[in-house]
């Protein structure tokens, strides 16, 4: 006779999870792990969906500040685990536990403020990071590859290996 029960309710062992779709520690112990993006600001990659376009990371910042000024061409999910951080263009900030949605095609300015020493979001990114100037001229941008470029080349300098970032390469 067939199991019929629901999904969640059967055994791990079929439903194909691998050690390799499981991210045991998010933010990490090693601080190796975190991938330098720009001073005091670090990225830890969780997946990286080459099929997709898409990524999910912890973005972390150390030192209060404007981070970036960029637009989206699909939408960005967010939730603040540490911290707090604001969009210039918007009077609200976001603190440890809260979630943001970003629309696709805003144009925004993450802002860390004064009084945080530490702030790290989990981010869900699709498509690309389009960095822009303040007059909106496009400056530069990241997708899935150009991250999984960035770790293989900071895996290898730290000690870790290239081929670290595999594990999280889909």
């Amino acid at each position: 006779m067939a199991d019929t029960r629901p999904p969640e309710y059967m055994p791990a062992s079929t439903h194909d999870l691998s050690p390799a779709q499981i991210v045991l520690t998010a933010v990490p112990d090693d601080e190796r792990v975190w991938v330098p993006q720009a001073p005091n600001v670090w990225f830890r990659p969780l997946m990286l969906n080459t099929l997709a376009g898409a990524w999910c990371n912890l973005l972390r910042v150390r030192k209060a500040g404007i981070l970036s000024r960029h637009r989206h061409p699909a939408p960005v999910h967010g939730y603040v685990i540490k911290g707090a951080w604001r969009y210039l263009e918007h009077d609200w900030v976001a603190r440890a536990g809260d979630y943001v949605f970003e629309p696709p095609g805003e144009t925004h300015t993450l802002y860390v403020p004064e009084d945080v020493e530490e702030m790290i979001t989990f981010f869900q990114i699709s498509g690309c990071m389009y960095y822009v100037d303040e007059h909106g001229e496009h400056t530069g941008f990241e997708d899935v590859f150009t991250k999984i470029d960035m770790c293989r080349k900071h895996y290898a300098a730290c000690g870790l290996g290239a081929e670290y970032v595999d594990q999280f390469v889909r």
